[in-house]
């Protein structure tokens, strides 16, 4: 859940720019993101508004009268929070002084974001993992910026490359692992309506990628455990 008061925008503008510069950010159009909540709430009602008509839905109706608000504000709120800079969490990375040198797992971290291509919801986990350099991360900030990039119109390659490379750009090392697996209702509701498939993701860096038999196995079996 978004909590503003643990945000930081200019570190979310940082990070998003990186993005750019590796080719993995969202697409985004920065012409409404300069536009408030409320604004958009406003667009986006009369728009979907427009949308349940063409379907043929009375919107007269006194439960379906106040729907294209209600998914105007979960869209901009609850849903995409995560396509605005300004809602970055707040990182706070300290000095490695015990030159920790082993690697660090953080294991089924939610996933709950929404197919850019159909706008229906996957959900799964995360596992990420990291070797510190000179820098740790607070373990909950590992599922903060999960959450933040989850929380936008995604396809699950990119969610799984823009969480590794959000966090080489705050921790200053390549030596990252991100595994997403998840299960896509775009594949399970429609087109093949298959209910049991899976999709997994993953993107390595640094020692996970050049130590295949070292760093790269151990990560992979802890994942077992």
């Amino acid at each position: 859940m978004l909590d503003k008061t643990k945000t930081d925008k200019e570190l979310g503008i940082k990070v998003n720019k990186y993005l750019e510069e590796k080719g993995v950010q969202t697409p985004i159009h920065d012409e409404y993101l300069r536009q408030s909540d409320q604004e958009k709430i406003s667009r986006i009602e009369i728009s979907f508004r427009h949308i349940m008509t063409d379907l043929g839905l009375d919107l007269s109706d006194d439960s379906l009268e106040k729907t294209p608000h209600r998914v105007a504000k979960m869209f901009v709120s609850e849903v995409f929070w995560g396509l605005d800079s300004a809602n970055f969490p707040r990182v706070m990375t300290f000095a490695n002084k015990m030159q920790y040198s082993q690697m660090i797992i953080e294991k089924n971290i939610s996933v709950k974001s929404a197919c850019e291509h159909h706008f229906q919801p996957f959900v799964g986990t995360a596992n990420v993992s990291y070797l510190p350099n000179e820098k740790v991360i607070g373990l909950s900030k590992l599922n903060r910026i999960v959450e933040y990039f989850s929380r936008r119109p995604q396809v699950q390659e990119r969610l799984t490359e823009q969480i590794y490379h959000a966090l080489s750009y705050v921790l200053g090392t390549k030596n990252i692992a991100v595994v997403i697996n998840a299960s896509h209702m775009c594949v399970s509701l429609r087109g093949v309506e298959d209910n049991n498939s899976k999709t997994s993701t993953s993107r390595m860096g640094g020692i996970f990628m050049e130590d295949e038999g070292g760093a790269k196995q151990e990560f992979f079996e802890s994942l077992k455990l």
